[in-house]
């Protein structure tokens, strides 16, 4: 495997800039998970990579070697797409094997049928290796895809949003068997993604990008409970961080030059109270957990409470902060 750097990586396409001086280090080994919404650059900067775009400026270095003049053939990286891109015509085992048969690699057959079936069986995908790729559901495709990347064990993986076109359930089981097979090769992996459930459960490090630039980079423990900016706070956290005025609420200790508070559910304290600051105007019941939609004058808020909570729409309540986070008229970070 290798580490993958980025040194004031820039690309725009016309007067439209997607990535705007990126510096960035995937280590030897890490997973790491680039988040970010629609435009964001995300998949450019996958490009500029993997050697399907040339950066306008900056260097792209894979284990210290300089690979902006390079062929993408050169590189040695695996791209996994978010469509399948499989072949419709062969069979699983035959879209596992097709990179290996390649004239460049010119392996003995029994290797490839070697790492075919091996890479068939840590995707859970052995039992379909004689089925055509038109047979196969979402999520096996999706496997295949994944396994005629690791079938060629290279230096670097490249996933652009892979699992979006699943539904939930299979997004939820794909995630702990990408995480898994990623942690069991010890492979160096860049993952892009708008889903933040699979940014926080998957990386060991998470860069916000936001219009082209990278704003922030950290642990999704360092990214949510210490965001840069409202951009980054508004990135994760379910149901979303409230943005309030400076003052609507008792509580905390709000440092000079605050403007904006952010309030996540562990920041919000709630009591019952017939004279009450707030009052609950909708409820959702997700079975598990409530969703209480709260009206504090002419401001929503939304939060999670216990499905226990002895709380009615309509009723009155005390909310208080307890430690939330402050922002100041930029939308900085204040601490």
């Amino acid at each position: 495997m290798a580490e993958i750097t980025l040194a004031g990586i820039s690309k725009a396409f016309g007067e439209t800039q997607a990535v705007s001086n990126v510096n960035l280090t995937v280590r030897d080994g890490e997973f790491v998970v680039l988040l970010g919404p629609t435009g964001a650059g995300k998949t450019t900067t996958l490009r500029l990579i993997a050697g399907l775009e040339k950066p306008d400026s900056g260097r792209v270095t894979i284990a210290g070697r300089d690979v902006v003049g390079e062929a993408p053939a050169s590189r040695d990286v695996a791209f996994v797409f978010q469509q399948y891109s499989l072949y419709p015509h062969l069979t699983v085992y035959e879209n596992l094997a097709f990179p290996l048969r390649s004239p460049a690699r010119r392996l003995p057959a029994t290797e490839i049928d070697g790492r075919v079936r091996e890479v068939a069986k840590m995707v859970r995908i052995d039992h379909k290796l004689e089925n055509r790729s038109t047979r196969l559901s979402g999520g096996e495709m999706q496997r295949v895809a994944i396994g005629r990347a690791l079938v060629r064990k290279p230096a670097i993986y490249l996933m652009d949003e892979p699992l979006s076109s699943l539904d939930a359930k299979l997004r939820g089981e794909l995630r702990l068997e990408l995480k898994r097979i990623q942690s069991e090769l010890g492979s160096t992996l860049l993952y892009v993604t708008h889903d933040q459930i699979e940014a926080m459960t998957m990386a060991d490090r998470i860069g916000i990008l936001a219009e082209g630039r990278l704003v922030q980079m950290g642990t999704p423990r360092e990214i949510y409970s210490n965001p840069a900016n409202l951009h980054v706070a508004a990135r994760l956290g379910q149901p979303h961080i409230n943005l309030i005025p400076e003052g609507l609420l008792p509580g905390g200790s709000a440092p000079a030059g605050t403007k904006t508070i952010g309030a996540r559910t562990e920041h919000l304290e709630i009591a019952r109270s017939e004279r009450g600051n707030a009052e609950i105007d909708w409820i959702e019941h997700l079975g598990d957990q409530n969703h209480l939609h709260i009206k504090v004058g002419q401001h929503r808020l939304v939060t999670l409470a216990d499905p226990y909570l002895a709380i009615g729409r309509g009723d009155r309540i005390d909310l208080k902060l307890r430690n939330p986070l402050y922002f100041d008229a930029g939308g900085q970070r204040l601490t």
